[in-house]
């Protein structure tokens, strides 16, 4: 009798050490097991960015301390907005806004919907629109291609539009010239972002929107037709992919 009870316990510790062992589900955003930063790298890695996207991605977030102090307070401000709004779980809608709609505010426009996206900041939309209408300019397209997007033309037309993508699985975001007031554009309790002095200068106030704020670049425009084209909208491209990675730094 005492050997089956012997042989009875020694099989159950057999059978129990051969388990394997139950692997504890990591929670996220705990520092103790994965850092909030790391959380941000896999959640952005999910949407599956292209590759010359991340390459880009991973440049710009190193160089947040190129932008000067005057910017940075302006794009602090923009970044408590848009935390207040995510935190009451309201949508938030910004439309980036200069004369032409033709180069600054698209790559706004583009760049922010991927930053907010980068950084898991839930429920933004971004729009662009100008004071009047002219086209989506081919430079721009260009210089946005160099970065990584994927852009199409779809119309013919003085004024074409654009299929642009930067991720697997997303829809493309349909880009062309429009003035702000556009119906594809919210009509209220938007942001304003006002990407040129001539749009900001010209608009002291926009209808509609709940907050308006400034942040002007210079334009690219004055180096087309030069040696330097390239290398102008290129450094316009980076500055503004910088400066919207950094807003959105700031409202995770």
């Amino acid at each position: 009798m005492k050997r089956i009870i012997l042989l009875f316990v020694l099989s159950a510790f057999a059978f129990s050490c051969n388990q394997p062992e139950k692997k504890q589900d990591p929670v996220v955003g705990d520092v103790a097991n994965e850092p909030i930063e790391e959380v941000i790298e896999a959640s952005a890695a999910n949407l599956s960015f292209y590759p010359e996207i991340n390459s880009y991605i991973a440049e710009v977030v190193q160089q947040f301390n190129s932008i000067d102090d005057e910017r940075r307070a302006q794009l602090q401000k923009l970044a408590l907005y848009i935390k207040s709004k995510s935190t009451a779980n309201e949508d938030v809608k910004i439309v980036y806004i200069c004369t032409h709609n033709s180069r600054r505010s698209h790559m706004s426009q583009l760049w922010g919907m991927i930053a907010a996206n980068y950084y898991g900041v839930q429920g933004v939309s971004t729009y662009s629109g100008g004071t009047e209408t002219t086209a989506f300019n081919p430079r721009s397209v260009a210089c946005l291609q160099r970065a990584g997007f994927e852009i199409e033309q779809k119309t013919e037309g003085e004024n074409p539009i654009f299929a642009v993508t930067y991720a697997d699985g997303v829809p493309a975001v349909e880009s062309f010239s429009k003035v702000y007031t556009h119906e594809s554009n919210p009509k209220e309790n938007f942001v304003a972002v006002m990407t040129c002095s001539h749009a900001d200068k010209n608009c002291p106030s926009v209808d509609g929107a709940s907050m308006r704020i400034a942040l002007p670049y210079e334009d690219p425009k004055a180096a087309d037709n030069t040696p330097e084209e390239s290398a102008v909208y290129d450094e316009r491209c980076r500055q503004i992919a910088i400066e919207e990675f950094f807003l959105f730094s700031q409202v995770k």
